[in-house]
């Protein structure tokens, strides 16, 4: 399986202080890779590092080719969507302009037309409130409006920074089951940074466990589920 993305002594700063010490890991194309940790283990780093948004050190390659110190936008332009925490949509225009804007480097056209049709499939809610003001849509709607906009840009890599935070259970589920739809029939590959260890473990084929900016532990989504301090940590049992 062909490494898409691949870190080598990844390192982050804010200011002064550093935030990730030396990472290396590997996203495989087509797969879901999840990172694990507590609050302040530089999950939301890693993903501002890869999309140039941060300082960083060390060495990022995305489908074999040198990125770090790109611009965001033009990490954007490689196909790299990010869904951050907290959503980042647009609450004073509509669901429909939201998806528009998520294709605003591809231009117009009727790919783009058929894309947000694409979208409205997987999302149906949406399709509803295609001409309501975004801002007016509960947290669920709005963090499925951050997925299709991110969509919008035909990413092959999606970039999810705590996609069920402040969700009720059962809207995390219906969310993250289209994800694994979105993944498996669109081949899009998938960086999670996830509290929810377990569904984000059920959702991934590989995860990453950070502590203070380090990997701790890695390996197959299915080992890492089983291993006692992961099980006592992370997942309650």
């Amino acid at each position: 399986m062909t490494a898409l993305l691949e870190t080598r002594g990844l390192e982050a700063f804010y200011g002064q202080t550093r935030a990730l010490h030396g990472l290396d890991f590997d996203l495989h194309e087509g797969s879901v890779t999840t990172i694990l940790g507590a609050n302040g283990a530089g999950k939301t780093t890693t993903l501002r590092a890869v999309c140039g948004m941060i300082r960083t050190a060390g060495e990022i390659r995305f489908d074999g080719k040198p990125i770090r110190g790109r611009a965001t936008e033009d990490v954007v332009r490689l196909g790299i969507a990010h869904v951050p925490e907290g959503r980042g949509t647009f609450v004073r225009l509509t669901v429909e302009e939201n998806l528009r804007l998520g294709a605003i480097t591809r231009g117009g056209g009727r790919e783009v037309l058929d894309d947000i049709d694409r979208v409205y499939g997987h999302f149906p809610r949406l399709k509803e409130r295609r001409a309501q003001q975004a801002g007016t849509l509960s947290g669920g709607e709005q963090q499925m409006l951050a997925v299709g906009r991110a969509l919008m840009l035909r990413p092959r890599l999606m970039l999810l920074d705590e996609p069920s935070f402040g969700l009720a259970p059962l809207i995390v589920r219906e969310l993250f089951g289209i994800l694994k739809q979105i993944n498996r029939e669109s081949r899009v590959s998938m960086l999670l940074v996830e509290q929810n260890a377990s569904l984000a473990l059920e959702l991934a084929d590989h995860a990453y466990l950070l502590e203070t900016g380090r990997v701790v532990m890695s390996g197959p989504a299915t080992e890492i589920r089983e291993d006692e301090s992961v099980r006592r940590s992370y997942l309650g049992y």
